[in-house]
Parts: C-alpha cells; structure tokens; sequence
C-alpha cells in the first residue's frame, strides 16, 4: 500500500477530561481534507506506541448515538493513551466508513426499514466499507513511529498498517459500548465484517 500525499499544518496543545494532548493538524493538498492526530508522550523515543485508527462518526462521538459503539470508543481509546501518558490518537475524517454525514443519514433511514449496516450502504450504491487507510503512513511517519501497539476489533486496519511497513507488536480489543440499540449494528461487524468480537455471541 502506497502513502497518501498528506501535509502537517500546525499543531497545539489540548486539555481533555483525560489529560492534556498535542492536537496535530493535517491536510490532503489535493482535497482540502482535514484530519488530527491527538499524541501523549514522545511517540518517536519510545516505541512500540499505542495507537487507534479512529473514523469519525459525528453522530457517535458528538451526539452520543447509541446505534453504534463509535463513542464509547473513542473515550476508550482516549483514557488508555492517557493511562500510559504515550500514544497517539488519530481521528481519521472518514464518515460512514467513507460515505459520508449525508449518506449516512440516508443508510440509517434504510436501517430502519429493516436493514442491517453493510446492505444499507451497498443498497444506497457504496462497498461496505470505504475507508482508505493510506494516510495513517505519513501521519505515523511524522511522529517517527514505526513500531506499535494498536486498539481495534478490526483486521482490515492491522492489515493496512502492516502494508505500510508499520509494525504491529500487539493487538488490543476495545470491546465497550454494546447497547440494546447497536446489537445488530455490532453483530453484522463481526459477521459480515469480520471484526474480531467476543461479545458476538450475545448478540442474539
């Protein structure tokens, strides 16, 4: 997998409800599109770092919806980076797994008709899954990591990190969030996605 072409902006400092971060600021020059990484520590001194690939999902993270476990993800990440006081956070502005707010509204309208997550975004014209995790090269790069540890229920992004030469030392789930209400959400993951969760069982 080759690099995305990505430009470091600027980068300043962030207190959070866990501890202060260094929000980093980066920019697709042939897009215009925006993305951050949150790092504790000095990632490139001490390595492997913990890290987690995070999409953005507004209505999850912002809003506190509980169809999904995006929220409830993020904080965990968030506390577990701040506990070892290293890691690095990076939010990826990759909305509905790349389809966008728009579309994404869309998809949960045809959620609930009945459909689960990946045939509401193939139904609406779209792969289950569009992210594009090229860009996390030159993100990790600029911190000088190239050995890490990473939260995530998903192989795809192991995978992808591996493709870019980047390290994988240890995987660690980030199991949180299950609701009544993402049940189903969480169960098509680990069926059609093959996201690795031992809650899958409960589904049911």
């Amino acid at each position: 997998m080759s690099m995305m072409n990505l430009k470091h902006i600027d980068s300043c400092q962030l207190p959070t409800h866990w501890g202060t971060f260094q929000l980093h600021g980066f920019q697709e020059p042939e897009t215009g599109k925006e993305h951050v990484a949150l790092a504790m520590g000095d990632p490139a001194s001490e390595q492997p770092v913990l890290i987690r690939l995070h999409s953005e999902c507004l209505t999850g993270d912002a809003f506190g919806s509980l169809r999904c476990d995006c929220g409830a993800q993020l904080e965990h990440a968030m506390a577990a980076i701040a506990a070892k006081r290293l890691g690095n956070h990076l939010y990826l502005r990759q909305e509905g797994r790349g389809i966008g707010l728009l579309n994404k509204i869309r998809a949960y309208h045809l959620q609930d008709e009945g459909a689960d997550t990946v045939d509401a975004n193939t139904a609406l014209g779209f792969a289950a899954d569009q992210r594009d995790y090229s860009l996390v090269g030159p993100m990790l790069a600029h911190f000088g990591v190239t050995r890490v540890e990473v939260l995530t229920n998903n192989p795809t992004k192991v995978e992808a990190l591996e493709a870019l030469g980047i390290e994988v030392v240890k995987r660690h789930a980030i199991e949180t969030g299950l609701t009544p209400h993402n049940a189903n959400y969480l169960k098509t993951k680990s069926v059609k996605l093959g996201h690795l969760l031992s809650q899958s069982e409960s589904f049911s």
